[in-house]
């Protein structure tokens, strides 16, 4: 009797968040997802919404699950049960990524015999929705000089990050997914990422970040939820 009522529990809770998907456009949901490698489980019945327009934080240990969950959202990995929907479309059923999403997961790639400039043009190129000016603009806006030919290669880990953000905000996306984005910035690089991201934050952009520092997440962060050994909590 037990299990069927908790059958019929979470099926109510998966009507619900699926109706909540699709009529708040802008706000993500993780609806009751699982996600299992090698039998191993990573992710353990995640349910959650991100509502729009907030900073909304990720914390947890190395290997609690965290970086694997932004992947889902992403559509990167798809979840062993449950569903992630973006602005009223499920990922990897309506759409294989959501389609107004920027993001950095774990150190951003970039091709290292490519100025920065270059690297985004080539990415720019994919989906042709912004020109030069735009990816310009993104690169001031990081604090990156468009027309400095140094290769990435030689880029110190602090431009490489920024760089990740310049490519994650070039489109204008209305929610942004950062892993660990203050990583190789140096104090004055940390208050200057801080500042894009309550900037982004007032232009009314959706933001799920993830760090390992407390108070970037205190500073920053509407909703803050830990996870831990794949089960998620809120904790503000």
């Amino acid at each position: 009797m037990i299990c069927i009522k908790l059958s019929v529990i979470r099926g109510l809770l998966v009507l619900y968040c699926w109706f909540v998907g699709c009529v708040l456009l802008g706000w993500f949901i993780v609806n009751d997802v699982s996600l299992s490698l090698s039998k191993t489980p990573i992710l353990k019945h995640i349910c959650v919404q991100f509502e729009e327009g907030r900073i909304h934080g990720l914390i947890g240990r190395n290997g609690s699950g965290k970086t694997m969950l932004m992947k889902c959202i992403c559509g990167f990995i798809k979840p062993t049960e449950g569903e992630i929907i973006v602005d009223g479309k499920r990922v990897g059923e309506d759409v294989d990524f959501p389609e107004d999403m920027g993001m950095i997961i774990e150190t951003p790639g970039f091709i290292p015999y490519y100025s920065g400039y270059r690297n985004l043009r080539l990415i720019a190129g994919l989906n042709h929705k912004i020109g030069k000016e735009d990816i310009r603009r993104a690169m001031e806006q990081v604090g990156l000089d468009p027309d400095l030919k140094r290769h990435v290669r030689k880029y110190s880990l602090g431009m490489r990050q920024r760089l990740g953000l310049a490519q994650a905000i070039m489109e204008n996306p209305k929610i942004l997914i950062f892993d660990e984005p203050f990583n190789g910035l140096d104090k004055e690089g940390v208050a200057e990422m801080r500042e894009y991201l309550l900037r982004y934050k007032e232009q009314g952009r959706t933001i799920l970040i993830c760090s390992h520092s407390a108070e970037d997440i205190s500073v920053l962060c509407d909703t803050v939820h830990e996870m831990d050994k794949g089960l998620m909590t809120r904790v503000k």
